[in-house]
């Protein structure tokens, strides 16, 4: 009975453990664990910066590819999170048991802030105090010495990359990036070196839920925030109407651990909407892109349950006007058809419909404003929205048990408390202004149910574009429970019984930006792996 009442209090809120120097041994057997007890695993990375924007949207990958590496070699991981994703056994298929941490880090070396990246971390909670003092220390490059029996940040991306385990990112490369050079090895000098190295590191596959949601769920914006709560307002019509759906549960954590879990808001079983409670108009350029230049000091509204709301009402408003013009059409004298087709004007009209925001602006669109907008690291139209596009082809722990049962489903999460858009321009859609806070970012306590009111009651009378709280490790979960979905759908469609690989319409896909095809993760028979690389992967089996 108690665990019952405990599991309906919680059941709005996802546990983050926040790791950090003081606890990282404490805590190290149950990470390992995680790890390898996972189905797969998700990672998102918080940045110091990421250097020139257009450098980063190059036409030439190859160039783009240079450009994030000298981002990689001159900035630095904040914080890492992860979320590994256990499929239970005995439950429907679908059903996940959610570990999910926040590792709070620290390079040793000397490093560049970009000020727009400070502020923006400050603006969405980021406590560079927190991190300076209890920040887990790392090095970059190539190992000094034998690391591998250590307890750092380095050994456990190593520990990664010998669970075989499938990796889940949100528009992926420039997290690929900086992991490798912050805790692997030195760069390659060349793209093609560097896929054929991420080949052997992950054999299972690296996924990427930015391509994932603009060119297999389809949706009209992929940027992080947006594609996860999509994901669970579909799921929760799914659980409703009695289908197969996507089920999360997480760890009823000890009493000795409460002091460093941090529950970050999160309606995973509600379907409701805003519905017409919010009389501020959509941020249009937040809508498109995740990001806006004026960040929690814009006076039009962020919050994502508005935008789905209005985009999936005018995503009804033009079938019903398509489907009157074909009436009609039919109905009308051929001559008359004619000169309706030759101006045009009811086809846009169905199309595009009269009234409402203009559609998802493209990558393209997006690129060309790139040099407009200086986001943060994190948030920053890299990413920008391609609601056109086609499917691309490739180019070249713990002592913890079960706690509470929810279907992520639910979209009605408050603009206060919901997550920020993650577009990450770097690693994802914005440059990752991480959403809330898991297992290991810089802020902290638990909030009561009464906090957490009295947080939507300030809210309310805040700025209506003050939205999400960025940390590394919620974003790891938003996008490891994206894969998680796009997953079972593939699965309800699939007539094949084969599981390998993974997800195969995603799999080794990276979402490039402004581009209509994937970067492709393959060793070519043109490209060898790095000789850094080698000797990094003989250590790591050699040690086991």
């Amino acid at each position: 009975m108690a665990a019952a009442m405990l599991g309906a209090a919680m059941s709005r809120r996802v546990p983050v453990v926040d790791v950090q120097s003081g606890n990282l041994a404490e805590l190290w057997p149950g990470m390992l664990l995680a790890l390898r007890s996972a189905a797969f695993v998700a990672v998102d990375t918080e940045l110091s910066g990421l250097g020139a924007r257009k450098a980063l949207l190059s036409p030439c990958i190859e160039e783009r590819y240079r450009a994030v590496c000298s981002a990689a070699r001159t900035r630095s991981v904040l914080s890492l999170g992860i979320a590994c994703f256990r499929q239970l056994p005995g439950k429907p298929e679908h059903t996940y048991l959610c570990q999910v941490y926040n590792l709070t880090l620290l390079c040793t070396e000397e490093y560049v802030v970009e000020p727009q990246s400070v502020q923006f971390l400050v603006q969405h909670g980021f406590d560079f105090n927190k991190q300076y003092s209890q920040g887990i220390p790392y090095h970059k490059g190539n190992d000094k010495g034998n690391e591998t029996q250590s307890q750092s940040v380095r050994t456990f991306f190593l520990e990664l990359i010998r669970a075989r385990k499938p990796l889940v990112l949100h528009n992926g490369l420039i997290d690929l990036v900086f992991l490798y050079q912050c805790f692997y090895a030195h760069l390659p000098d060349n793209l093609g070196t560097f896929t054929a190295d991420l080949s052997e590191m992950f054999p299972a596959g690296i996924y990427d839920t930015k391509y994932a949601s603009e060119f297999e769920t389809r949706f009209v914006a992929s940027y992080l925030e947006y594609a996860f709560k999509k994901c669970k307002r579909e799921n929760c019509k799914l659980r409703d109407s009695g289908s197969q759906h996507l089920t999360i549960e997480f760890c009823n954590y000890p009493e000795n651990m409460s002091h460093y879990i941090d529950y970050r808001h999160c309606s995973l079983e509600e379907a409701s909407s805003v519905g017409g409670a919010n009389n501020v108009p959509v941020c249009e350029k937040f809508s498109a892109y995740g990001w806006c230049p004026n960040g929690v000091k814009c006076p039009q509204s962020h919050n994502i349950d508005l935008i789905i709301d209005e985009d999936d009402k005018l995503l009804e408003k033009r079938k019903k006007r398509k489907h009157k013009w074909k009436r009609r059409k039919n109905a009308e004298e051929p001559a008359k058809v004619l000169e309706e087709e030759s101006s045009g004007k009811d086809m846009e009209i169905a199309q595009n419909g009269e009234e409402g925001p203009p559609p998802k602006q493209s990558c393209y669109e997006a690129a060309a404003e790139a040099e407009e907008m200086t986001p943060n690291d994190d948030d920053w139209p890299l990413e920008e929205e391609n609601s056109t596009a086609t499917a691309p082809a490739a180019s070249s722990d713990t002592s913890t048990r079960p706690r509470w049962e929810e279907d992520l489903g639910g979209a009605g999460e408050p603009a206060d408390m919901s997550p920020s858009a993650k577009g990450n321009a770097s690693d994802s859609d914005q440059v990752e202004g991480k959403a809330e806070l898991p297992s290991g970012a810089a802020s902290a306590s638990p909030q009561t149910e009464a906090a957490c009111a009295a947080g939507k009651q300030k809210e309310a009378q805040e700025l209506p574009s003050q939205g999400g709280i960025h940390r590394a490790g919620f974003d790891a979960f938003m996008t490891g429970y994206i894969m998680a979905y796009v997953w079972m759908l593939k699965k309800r469609k699939s007539t094949d019984g084969s599981t390998e690989p993974w997800c195969p319409d995603c799999h080794n896909k990276l979402y490039l930006s402004g581009k209509s095809v994937p970067l492709q993760i393959v060793k070519s028979s043109f490209s060898k792996s790095s000789k850094a690389h080698s000797r990094k992967m003989k250590l790591a089996w050699d040690s086991t």
